[in-house]
């Protein structure tokens, strides 16, 4: 009786929220994509294919925006204020770090990307595309058990990546190449790796938020 007072006299539970975790982990997969796409480009193509991380930018920044400015306005929130600032804000991060990757592919300067590049790309794009999944059932409020399976393909996903990165970095400092080149390498895989490590950081954040709703 008391819950259906208050139901009745209180304002609705504010659900945007979804929608811009949505927005936000669509954008974290297109900008993988965009990754992906200028790894296996011909050199010549890649100022063409960088023409989009302005728009990625922003789309991320809009979405991390209105969900902050939403949570300062409304009185009832779906689950809790300090869970949706982290999810909004760890979505944005993941977006920043794939971009700056992109970003740094062509500042560096570097002709061709090896099969460690290559494969690091298609571990990003496997780890969005999940990443876009768990947000989706999220917001269907799917069963644990389903939240869960994602969760645990998102690291497996992390593991494989760690994988790559331990023999990359084994390989990096065998000593076949020069001091620059290392460095330009080092910082591309580790940018791809954090964002890989930030999917992984969110489905944790849905995993605790589905546990105290369950």
């Amino acid at each position: 009786m008391i819950s259906q007072f208050l139901a009745k006299i209180l304002p609705p539970t504010e659900n945007r929220f979804y929608t811009f975790f949505e927005e936000a982990a669509e954008v974290c997969e297109l900008s993988a994509q965009l990754f992906y796409q200028i790894v296996h480009s011909d050199p010549k193509e890649r100022d063409t294919c960088l023409i989009h991380t302005k728009s990625y930018k922003k789309r991320a920044v809009d979405a991390l925006e209105g969900s902050l400015t939403l949570l300062n306005s409304s009185f009832i929130t779906p689950i809790d204020r300090e869970d949706i600032q982290l999810i909004s804000t760890s979505l944005y991060k993941c977006t920043k770090s794939i971009l700056k990757a992109c970003g740094n592919l062509r500042s560096y300067n570097i002709d061709f990307y090896n099969d460690i590049v290559k494969n690091q790309a298609e571990i990003l794009i496997r780890s969005t595309e999940e990443l876009l999944n768990i947000i989706t059932s999220f917001r269907k409020a799917s069963s644990l058990e389903e939240v869960t399976q994602i969760s645990r393909r998102i690291k497996e996903i992390e593991n494989r990546g760690d994988e790559i990165l331990a023999s990359a970095t084994e390989e990096l400092f065998s000593g076949k190449y020069d001091a620059i080149y290392v460095l330009k390498l080092r910082d591309i895989y580790k940018g791809i790796e954090n964002a890989v490590d930030r999917c992984s950081i969110i489905s944790d954040l849905i995993m605790s938020v589905v546990l105290k709703h369950n």
